[in-house]
């Protein structure tokens, strides 16, 4: 089942033009992905989604509703946590439970979902005394209260540490194990590859290409890069004889070898059988972040 439809959306800005066509389906159950460098429109792309703002052009439905037409039901429905959102920073974290939860007519039991995000001994803890990851976890509780079948997450992890960050994706797995539909806005490469089933890449406020981060790498013909230091002299030439390897180059001592298939196993055997041990050995397969400049000509990052 489709949850979100969004077709040849459009948000004009008096002197800027947001979002110029951006088209996607997320269906039911599924994370979905919106990547792309700051400034893209991921952020307003899901704000249109969401019925915060009015787009221009286009068409958008959420379980069926116009996010313009149909707000209040859609209230019913979605839930988001917003890149920029505050609260005051003397409000307690059950304050602020409580109070969104009153503007539901059927709300989740906040007390279970603050022990869901793992902030149950964080009860009574003013906002301004929470950490950036505790921040971000309530920003998730407080748009999960609502019972929401979606959930918007808007650059969740900006500002976390390497383990919050971790803590953060494991998070948004128990939600959407939980039955409800992610779309998750970020430009982390690695945010988008481990927690991702789709994504749409969008530069310059168009969707540039729309599929698994897998089926996104494959488009850009699956080289791998061998990195190493030779322990003693080796031709270019030897290895580019090796019909696995496409390319091979220098930087100082490091020899960097680029191919496909068995690559490695090729490389070291033909380097053994000169007596050359590769030292440093390092493995690279292509990225997000080489789709992404494969596909648009520039780096995501």
């Amino acid at each position: 089942m489709k949850m979100i439809e969004v077709r040849n959306l459009r948000k004009q800005y008096p002197n800027h033009l947001a979002v110029e066509d951006v088209s996607f389906e997320v269906a039911e159950g599924e994370i979905f992905g919106i990547l792309g460098p700051n400034g893209a429109g991921k952020t307003t792309t899901v704000e249109c989604v969401a019925g915060l703002r009015k787009h221009d052009g286009g068409t958008v439905r959420v379980a069926g509703l116009d996010p313009r037409a149909q707000r209040d039901e859609l209230r019913e429905v979605l839930g988001m946590q917003l890149q920029s959102a505050e609260l005051p920073e003397k409000i307690k974290v059950w304050e602020a439970m409580d109070l969104y939860a009153s503007f539901y007519p059927d709300p989740a039991n906040w007390q279970e979902l603050l022990e869901r995000v793992g902030l149950a001994g964080k009860h009574d803890t003013l906002f301004k005394n929470l950490s950036g990851g505790q921040r971000q976890r309530l920003s998730v509780a407080l748009a999960l209260v609502g019972r929401p079948r979606v959930a918007v997450l808007d650059e969740l992890t900006t500002g976390l540490d390497p383990q919050a960050r971790r803590d953060t994706w494991a998070l948004v797995e128990q939600v959407r194990d939980s039955g409800v539909t992610i779309v998750l806005v970020t430009h982390f490469m690695e945010e988008a590859e481990r927690l991702c089933d789709r994504l749409a890449l969008i530069d310059a406020g168009k969707v540039v290409a729309t599929d698994t981060p897998a089926g996104l790498i494959a488009q850009v013909g699956g080289d791998q890069r061998l990195r190493f230091r030779p322990t003693a002299p080796v031709a270019d030439d030897v290895l580019l004889a090796l019909p696995e390897v496409r390319e091979v180059s220098r930087n100082g001592d490091q020899i960097v070898v680029t191919g496909t298939g068995n690559l490695a196993p090729a490389v070291t055997l033909a380097l053994a059988d000169r007596q050359i041990v590769p030292t440093d050995l390092r493995i690279e397969q292509a990225t997000l972040d080489d789709a992404f400049l494969a596909l648009t000509g520039r780096k995501l990052s």
